[in-house]
């Protein structure tokens, strides 16, 4: 049962990468990396059960924390650089 669940978490891996490189937007993306990251931190909890070693969940925690953090800082940038765009298209205008 726990071979499916990882076989189940692979498969969702692999197909939000694919959302990630094909999708239409900038968000959609930056959306399907943080899932891809969430599907990480899943994989190494379930693979921290079945090899029975615990101080995996220290590295999904870690992992979860960074994958949160670079998040917000990839958004921040986005959404700054779109501030700058605008303020310099109405400048020239």
């Amino acid at each position: 049962m726990i071979f499916a669940v990882m076989a189940a978490l692979l498969v969702t891996m692999v197909l939000t990468l694919l959302r990630a490189f094909m999708g239409p937007g900038l968000y959609n993306r930056i959306l399907a990396i943080n899932t891809f990251g969430t599907k990480t931190v899943l994989f190494v909890a379930v693979a921290g059960f079945l090899f029975g070693r615990p101080e995996f969940l220290d590295i999904g925690i870690l992992y979860a924390l960074v994958n949160f953090v670079a998040t917000v800082a990839v958004l921040r940038l986005t959404h700054y650089r779109e501030l700058l765009s605008e303020a310099e298209g109405g400048e020239r205008g």
